[in-house]
């Protein structure tokens, strides 16, 4: 049975004579792109990387015409995939959206079935959206430390960057799971917003950003790190014997100006992290993570909702730094 041709409404971005040019269309189902599930988008949220797209200020888009969001959740109308089944709730995140694939800033998307997850029954789509790519990435760090073998019982963790996306969340999670937490900020203004998300201790991001010795005193037994370069680095000569720093971030630049004395004359180990391709089974265990661990009334009153009509105004702001939290945009 061929889809239906229903219009919906989508932000879409071209590249023609006039450059590149983002704006509300109407679309039918027809123009989706190829996909086993399709999708009754309700909620999708604004992130760097969907201002990047829209503004045109760094290449993010893979293919024209592209539309953005690299974060969705709605529920399936169609499934052609045995996973799925018409009425089931799911998010999506990643895995290209928005890049080389329709994303989230649509009322309909057709999808891959093995992009998809089943939300837990705890999450509303809107929470799904307050949590996004950012609070899955800090789920994808803590498991990771987790299946390296780490516990609070070895000693203190370290979150960079910690009053951001990722770091709030990272915090967040650490501290349920009995971490003592110390959180890395440059706004000495965020430490109440830190401790009420769960960290003890208090770090200035000026103590990690000038390079240091190779080996340092060992004051942390895991990490998460949000920003690389020389904070990274110097974690890293901080990092007790056999502990580990799970990296997902690069803010602080893509070079790593350490040697290798962490890692043969402490055992430390680096952990690349990356919320990017499917890894289904993985991805479910974050997600069932996040739905048991995060106070999501507390991320609600972290997140702003705004109708899909502000979207695109409000997505050029994030690339000039003037969203605070997670804007969640609701489709209807």
């Amino acid at each position: 049975m061929q889809p239906s041709s229903s219009v919906f409404k989508a932000i879409r971005i071209d590249q023609g004579p006039g450059g590149h040019n983002a704006a509300y269309v109407d679309m039918t189902e027809h123009e989706l792109m190829a996909g086993d599930v399709d999708v009754d988008i309700s909620h999708s949220a604004i992130n760097f990387k969907d201002g990047l797209a829209i503004t045109g200020a760094r290449p993010v888009v893979r293919r024209y015409p592209m539309i953005p969001g690299v974060d969705l959740a709605g529920r399936v109308t169609g499934s052609r995939h045995e996973s799925f089944v018409p009425g089931d709730v799911v998010v999506a995140t990643g895995c290209g959206l928005g890049e080389a694939h329709f994303g989230g800033f649509a009322q309909k998307a057709r999808l891959n079935a093995d992009w998809l997850v089943k939300l837990p029954k705890s999450l509303t789509p809107a929470q799904a959206m307050t949590i996004g790519t950012a609070g899955l990435t800090a789920a994808l760090c803590v498991l990771a430390l987790e299946h390296y073998g780490l516990s609070p019982e070895m000693g203190p963790a370290v979150v960079t960057g910690s009053a951001g996306g990722v770091g709030s969340f990272a915090v967040a999670l650490l501290a349920k799971s009995g971490w003592r937490v110390t959180a890395v900020t440059g706004r000495a203004e965020e430490a109440d917003y830190l401790r009420a998300l769960g960290a003890q201790d208090i770090l200035s991001r000026d103590a990690l950003t000038t390079s240091g010795k190779l080996l340092q005193p060992q004051n942390f037994a895991a990490g998460i790190d949000t920003v690389g370069g020389v904070t990274l680095a110097n974690l890293l000569a901080q990092t007790q014997f056999d502990g580990a720093i799970a990296a997902c971030g690069n803010v602080g630049g893509m070079e790593l100006p350490t040697s290798v004395a962490p890692f043969i004359l402490r055992g430390v180990a680096l952990l690349g992290v990356e919320s990017v391709r499917p890894r289904l089974a993985l991805r479910q265990e974050a997600w069932t993570r996040l739905a048991n661990d995060l106070d999501v009334k507390a991320l609600e009153a972290m997140s702003e909702t705004i109708p899909f009509t502000q979207a695109l105004d409000r997505a050029k702001t994030i690339v000039k730094g003037a969203i605070r939290g997670r804007i969640v945009i609701e489709m209807a």
